[in-house]
């Protein structure tokens, strides 16, 4: 099946969930907010939440500097 994930077009496995995307992208565990579809999604639903077929999500990770 076929997602956006930060702009960029995947192909991922059916029944991808939020948190395996997230894991995709970066290993940390903290400072990170996830949006499908402009939706925020909670870090307790990250693991039960699925992804479907062309959702568009967007992972936030908080970077510190100055």
């Amino acid at each position: 099946m076929n997602v956006m994930i930060n702009g960029a077009a995947r192909e991922v496995a059916e029944g991808m969930t939020v948190a395996q995307a997230v894991r995709s992208l970066t290993e940390s565990a903290t400072g990170v907010a996830v949006a499908v579809n402009d939706e925020v999604v909670t870090r307790s639903a990250w693991e039960t939440t699925a992804l479907r077929d062309s959702d568009r999500v967007e992972v936030l990770t908080a970077v510190q500097g100055g």
